[in-house]
C-alpha cells in the first residue's frame, strides 16, 4: 500500500536534515555561541567591521 514508503521517506527526511543541523551546532560552538555570519551584501560587510571594531577584541561576534 501507499504508507509503506513512509519509513524511507522518513529516513531520507532525517539524512537531509542531519547535515543542516550539524553545520549550525558547529558554527555556534566555533563562534562561541553565535551563529556564523554570511556577508552576501557589502552593506552586511561594513556591519561585521563595526561589530568587529566596537567589540574590543577583534572577532565580530564578541558583544561589547
Amino acid at each position: 500500500m501507499w504508507y509503506e514508503i513512509l519509513p524511507g521517506l522518513a529516513v531520507m527526511y532525517v539524512c537531509l536534515l542531519v547535515p543542516g543541523l550539524s553545520t549550525t551546532y558547529i558554527h555556534r560552538y566555533t563562534n562561541g555561541g553565535k551563529e556564523k555570519r554570511i556577508v552576501r551584501y557589502p552593506y552586511n560587510w561594513h556591519l561585521l567591521e563595526r561589530d568587529r571594531r566596537v567589540s574590543g577584541t577583534n572577532r565580530y561576534y564578541d558583544s561589547k
